[in-house]
């Protein structure tokens, strides 16, 4: 640029050499007009009298126009040793994030944190995160590896709090990396190199989040009908088995991953699936099933009593204009109920709009039971039951309804009924 210009200064307090070295360094840099300009509104009288000179006013020789003199002289040094240290600065490459460290990891929500040294610390301005689904062909590989997008954030005190920008669902393996940045004056950014790749899982719906479902869940269950039975349909194999290699005890066995992917129950919690949805005009179990010709029936007060803790687990469906609501029974003080009172939201026995039990009013009366006859119930009992309680018997439906099975099936993540803002 303008090698030639100099910026004279007669001051007695500062060589003059000293100043016009800074200012030729500066003006190699940048433009001294726009540099000088802040100096301008401090002390009117530094000057611009042609394009190649910058001057001071000189008094004659008065002690006044040299203490002015030398305050402008300090300034405008100032200034030019500051920019030279900042353009200087912004030369230095920052150095690549490293330990990333991933903590307080919710289903749609969690914190990360990295190394920094100091001088990058006080340099940044933004950072750059990078974060995709872990693929199962390519774990370490960006869908977007090159390009900083994702998330631009400005630069705040570590960890740092990641909440649901991508719509993140829970129990899911994520790959995440870092980028430091310092925005520079024309725009672009000057940027690290990217950190190592970190893989991490979100966890499972909280109970806030549960409880949102339950309360989306109440709005679909609008009447209650009377009900006497629980039953379970499977096939002639699974009672062979059960009579002859588990003496007679319908065993629990792992939920699957049906319904909501955030549910807390899904590969967690073991128990015995039944139902007790009847039909409108028989009052009666329906009689065909999708999971196998012979019913297991057992009387309602064996699995829904006054010992039995009862817990809202899911609402989710599958493509259909019914819904499905998971239950859980677990006998008070069993490690299932243990297991459900930190997890999910605990429900009245007498008062709920899915599953009731009311106690007999009078001496002989028997127990109401009640269930949804808008939703359909699939209810998880955590015990063992054993086979000599009920009755095993063949339905008499003439086909199976293997399309409405829900072993594993997935959630219809479009449906604006049984879906909440953090996940599937």
């Amino acid at each position: 640029m303008r090698g030639n210009t100099r910026a004279r200064c007669n001051s007695p307090h500062r060589p003059a050499a000293a100043c016009e070295r800074a200012a030729a360094q500066i003006l190699q840099l940048t433009d001294f007009n726009e540099l000088l300009q802040p100096v301008h509104h401090i002390c009117p009288y530094l000057e611009r009298p042609d394009s190649q000179t910058t001057t001071l006013h000189q008094a004659s020789g008065s002690r006044e126009a040299n203490k002015r003199s030398s305050h402008i002289c300090d300034l405008a040094y100032s200034q030019c040793e500051r920019y030279f240290n900042k353009m200087t600065e912004m030369d230095t490459p920052l150095a690549t994030p490293c330990n990333i460290q991933i903590c307080e990891v919710t289903c749609d929500s969690f914190r990360i944190m990295w190394d920094m040294t100091p001088e990058d610390s006080a340099r940044a301005t933004h950072f750059f995160i990078d974060l995709s689904r872990k693929e199962s062909r390519d774990p370490n590989r960006f869908k977007h590896r090159d390009v900083p997008t994702k998330l631009v954030a400005k630069a705040v005190p570590l960890p740092m709090a990641v909440r649901g920008h991508w719509f993140l669902s829970p129990r899911t393996m994520y790959c995440v990396a870092v980028q430091t940045a310092v925005r520079q004056a024309d725009g672009d950014y000057l940027v690290s190199e990217w950190s190592q790749v970190v893989e991490f899982c979100t966890g499972d719906y909280a109970m806030e989040h549960l409880q949102q479902l339950l309360d989306k869940a109440k709005g679909s269950a609008v009447r209650l009908l009377k009900f006497s039975v629980f039953y379970r349909n499977q096939h002639p194999e699974y009672f062979d088995y059960v009579r002859s290699e588990c003496g007679g005890l319908m065993r629990p066995a792992l939920k699957d991953i049906s319904g909501s992917h955030g549910s807390p129950i899904n590969g967690k919690l073991q128990g015995v699936f039944f139902s007790c949805n009847t039909e409108f005009d028989t009052g009666l179990p329906p009689r065909d099933s999708p999971y196998g010709p012979l019913r297991f029936q057992i009387p309602a007060g064996h699995l829904l009593n006054p010992n039995i803790s009862l817990y809202f687990a899911d609402f989710y469906c599958m493509y259909t204009a019914y819904h499905y609501v998971v239950l859980v029974l677990a006998p008070v003080g069993s490690e299932g109920d243990t297991f459900c009172r930190t997890r999910l939201p605990m429900l009245d026995l007498a008062s709920n709009p899915f599953l009731t039990y009311a106690a007999p009013q009078r001496p002989g009366e028997e127990p109401l039971y009640c269930h949804a006859s808008d939703v359909i119930l699939e209810v998880l009992f955590t015990e063992p039951v054993p086979l000599d309680r009920g009755s095993v018997e063949q339905i008499s439906g003439h086909h199976q309804l293997m399309s409405l099975t829900t072993a594993n099936a997935k959630k219809d993540p479009s449906c604006k009924v049984c879906n909440i803002s953090v996940g599937r």
